[in-house]
């Protein structure tokens, strides 16, 4: 049996989707039909190229080897269709980031890139589901937090950005004198960016200030809280890079704080190593390096570029 662009394409799909049915779903197949061509593509390749399991398929390492040249062909033949319609050939990039940073990140980065002799791509993702599409090709530079080191993946610090309070300027706050301590907030209406299990911390270290047991709301995504904050008077704790143009343009204010702990986001950017030279994806790089610089000199001391990597692990 020979390989078809068609075989390579349903690989793909079935990559993405994380399930024949799914896959099967996205071309109008019925799932058996996909489970037997995956089945005469791995007998031809000699691989098993998914684990089966209950809840879909996952990629085995073969199939996550594999999977880059099978983008890469498909993607070719595409290129080359284009040309014979008479459409501009241009290199197509894809990024992913997490979901809170797509502001902060993707603006920028299209601002400097509008005119570059490239198309991007750019979805979103939590950190886990990045490094699973860099693995597989499926995107080629993902925004993440700090994360344990994967093989073939290279990894570069951008930020360093610490949680911070921020109010309306019309909050009743925003006038008093600062800095403040928790105890002089803990009875406001309370809501912070959940960042990760310092968030759950902080909680605990408001209720022990709180006179009457009023909830407290951990909320995602940042749009989230930029409404309750701006429309509804909430106090919310976020990580300053989220809030960066907010804080610039006096949307909102931040609100110093002289026991909060140094709680903080490491912000990385992350690529698939390679030997072959990809102008596309070294242009996306340095931009999103200017962006961090640029940030970090904007932003009086809040947002650390690229800190020093003796300093250790973040203070929690």
């Amino acid at each position: 049996m020979s390989v078809s662009l068609n075989d390579l394409q349903l690989l793909l799909d079935v990559a993405d989707c994380g399930s024949f049915s799914q896959a099967a779903a996205r071309r109008g197949w019925s799932q058996p039909q996909v489970s037997q061509r995956i089945s005469l593509l791995e007998h031809t390749l000699g691989q098993d190229l998914f684990a089966r399991h209950r809840r879909g398929a996952l990629p085995t390492p073969a199939c996550l080897k594999f999977l880059e040249s099978a983008r890469q062909a498909v993607a070719a033949f595409e290129q080359g269709r284009a040309l014979l319609d008479g459409s501009p050939l241009l290199p197509r990039i894809t990024l992913s980031c997490l979901p809170s940073l797509t502001a902060s990140i993707y603006g920028p980065l299209m601002v400097k890139l509008a005119d570059a002799p490239m198309e991007i791509r750019c979805s979103a993702d939590h950190s886990h589901g990045v490094m699973t599409a860099l693995l597989s090709g499926e995107i080629q530079v993902g925004f993440v937090l700090k994360c344990p080191a994967v093989a073939g993946i290279r990894m570069e610090r951008l930020w360093c950005s610490p949680i911070i309070a921020v109010v309306s300027p019309r909050h009743p706050l925003a006038l008093v004198p600062n800095p403040l301590k928790l105890s002089e907030l803990a009875n406001q209406r309370i809501a912070p960016q959940f960042w990760g299990e310092d968030c759950e911390t902080l909680i605990q270290l408001i209720r022990q200030h709180r006179e009457q047991a009023l909830p407290i709301h951990a909320v995602q995504p940042t749009s989230a809280i930029m409404e309750l904050v701006l429309r509804h008077q909430f106090v919310s704790f976020v990580p300053r890079i989220v809030v960066h143009t907010e804080l610039q343009e006096g949307r909102l204010r931040e609100i110093p704080l002289t026991d909060l702990p140094h709680w903080q986001w490491e912000v990385m950017m992350a690529w698939r190593s390679g030997k072959r030279r990809d102008p596309a994806k070294e242009s996306v790089l340095k931009a999103a390096r200017q962006v961090a610089q640029e940030m970090s000199s904007a932003s009086k001391g809040g947002v650390e570029s690229k800190p020093d990597s003796k300093r250790g692990k973040p203070r929690r």
